[in-house]
């Protein structure tokens, strides 16, 4: 069942399956959470005798205060006991919600990075996690010990006086209605504010992100006043919130008075037909006491409750989307590397205009592929399907003779080296980021050997740590070629029969794409090459240019045999690639 179609008890029973490695954990809480609640009515049994012999001096028994000393401390034990279980549980509960989500995401196709912002998934693996877990464990916690509260004061209130007690049930009706509307506009609330969360947040990351832009074009007021917007919208949410919060409580407060005062009214009448000692009417009158905080605690519980199961919906349907297909079964250790596409199309969900259509062409291995274009006319793309994060809608992509499909994801991607644009290192080592993931098995010797041909080991020697250096964020503490080279170190360290190269040296400057292209002619040889090319020194030697175009191939060749052509390849060499040769 789709998370979008549960009801808020479906949701919140499938969440407390996430509760079952916590079960011992729970059962010490809950044994806390009985002694806790027959304490507090063994102290409301001894309201009677106490007070009847204040009433009768010569009654007085010394041990009744010490008692009550007793049974509060037994309180206070059983309470830290309760909280310690509920506490870890619920703690635990979303770890492995963050774990099991982030997990998710990195089983998720491609489009899924496409529908959905970063910032928003940080929202689902923070604030939502966080918040399933009060709904599954803290929010229990509350219910639970109040409800135990109410009902051993509700039972001791029965024992003293059947009569007065029935009277009072009167204004259960009344109560459940009004539990019955929060929760409703808690729920409907709570979604809201979880989606303005994550735009706020999303609003954020993109300002601070792009800091040099918002600057350069005097952006901050518009910046500020986005986020402003988000902010406010945020806060009247909340509001609302708080005010259903403050008017459900003072409800159930004045229901609980009217049930007081319904009490005071028949108690003083048993008491005066003589059915009802003083001491017995004191204790009823605390047990009533002890009930209105507890009812107004649980209607409080519903914000978190409900904002929980809401949080728990948005991780379900992250939980619930399918995986990424992979149902290969052909095995592949190491694929000598022919690419064939077959009249491959491609479309983005949702566009109506196809991405890719009618691509044909081989890569035979030990070749370099060039494909170039306008931007927009599908290079990208094309990419991307071989490392299936994109499905073709129509045709084939071959490697070796079998479909892509055949192999498993894990068994294709061990075959390809990427070597983009937008490099990627993580927060840090030198060595960590180029012996990454499956890397991390290569002998020291290897990784030192990838470093030094991909030409950089000169500057990685004059780090302070050498290749223990840290990085920094997204590898803030290098530029723009290095970074590129240690990318070229990681592709070398794979030693993948197919490689690809995504405008490597476009961003880069003279002496920076000179060591890059320098370090790509020692990789380049005995794979099967595909080169998204923006400089003329990586296409002038490729065995075949593919020429696209509105996502089709319109012309290819070899990059002398397209000169002579004079057609678009001609047109783009002038254009773009002028400054190069001169």
């Amino acid at each position: 069942m789709s998370s979008t179609t549960e009801t808020a008890w479906q949701t919140y029973k499938r969440l407390l399956a996430f509760a079952k490695p916590y079960r011992m954990l729970l059962l010490v809480a809950l044994l806390g959470m009985l002694i806790e609640a027959a304490a507090g009515m063994g102290f409301l049994a001894l309201m009677s005798p106490i007070t009847n012999n204040l009433v009768n001096p010569e009654d007085i028994n010394p041990w009744m205060p010490l008692a009550v000393v007793g049974l509060f401390l037994v309180r206070g034990v059983a309470g830290y006991l309760t909280d310690i279980g509920m506490g870890k549980a619920a703690r635990s509960i979303a770890r492995d919600l963050r774990v099991r989500v982030l997990g998710k995401y990195l089983r998720l196709p491609g489009q899924r990075f496409d529908n959905e912002p970063v910032p928003s998934m940080l929202v689902r693996l923070g604030s939502d996690s966080d918040q399933v877990a009060q709904a599954a464990i803290d929010a229990m916690k509350v219910v639970l010990q109040q409800s135990l509260q109410a009902l051993g004061s509700l039972a001791m209130m029965f024992y003293y006086s059947w009569q007065v007690t029935l009277a009072i049930f009167v204004l259960a009706p009344p109560l459940a209605w009004v539990m019955n509307k929060v929760a409703k506009r808690y729920r409907r609330i709570s979604h809201r504010i979880q989606e303005s969360g994550a735009e706020l947040l999303q609003a954020a990351d993109q300002t601070l992100s792009s800091h040099q832009e918002v600057k350069i074009y005097g952006a901050q007021p518009r910046e500020m006043e986005r986020y402003s917007s988000l902010a406010n919208n945020n806060l009247r949410l909340a509001m609302k919130v708080e005010a259903t919060r403050s008017i459900s409580s003072g409800m159930v407060q004045l229901i609980g008075s009217v049930g007081l005062a319904t009490l005071l009214f028949i108690a003083g009448h048993e008491a005066a037909a003589g059915r009802l000692t003083v001491g017995d009417f004191v204790a009823m009158l605390m047990a009533m006491l002890t009930i209105i905080p507890a009812l107004k605690q649980l209607t409080n519980v519903q914000n978190m409750t409900q904002r929980g199961i809401a949080s728990a919906q948005r991780l379900f349907l992250v939980l619930d989307a399918a995986d990424e297909p992979d149902t290969g079964t052909v095995p592949l250790a190491r694929a000598k590397g022919k690419l064939e596409f077959r009249n491959v199309t491609a479309r983005y969900p949702g566009q109506p205009k196809p991405a890719l259509q009618d691509i044909s062409f081989v890569a035979q291995p030990g070749t370099v592929t060039a494909i170039v274009g306008r931007s927009g006319s599908g290079k990208s793309t094309l990419i991307k399907l071989i490392p299936r994060f994109y499905d073709v809608e129509g045709g084939q992509i071959l490697l070796d003779g079998h479909p892509l499909q055949d192999y498993k994801l894990a068994d294709l991607r061990r075959q390809i080296a990427l070597v983009g644009q937008q490099v990627t290192l993580f927060n840090g080592s030198v060595a960590e980021n180029v012996a990454y993931g499956e890397l991390s098995e290569r002998s020291p010797e290897q990784l030192d050997r990838a470093i030094a041909g991909a030409n950089a080991l000169e500057f990685v020697e004059q780090m302070q740590d050498g290749m223990n250096s840290q990085v920094g964020a997204k590898g803030g503490r290098l530029s723009g070629g290095q970074r590129q080279r240690l990318a070229i170190a990681r592709a070398m360290l794979k030693d993948a029969p197919i490689l690809i190269l995504d405008e490597a040296t476009a961003a880069l400057d003279n002496e920076s794409e000179r060591l890059v292209q320098d370090a790509l002619q020692k990789l380049m040889p005995d794979r099967t090459t595909l080169v998204i090319a923006h400089r003329l020194s990586t296409i002038e030697h490729a065995d075949q240019v593919l020429v696209m175009d509105q996502g089709r191939i319109v012309e290819r060749g070899t990059h002398q045999q397209l000169l002579a052509l004079g057609g678009l390849y001609e047109h783009l060499y002038r254009m773009q690639f002028r400054e190069s040769q001169d």
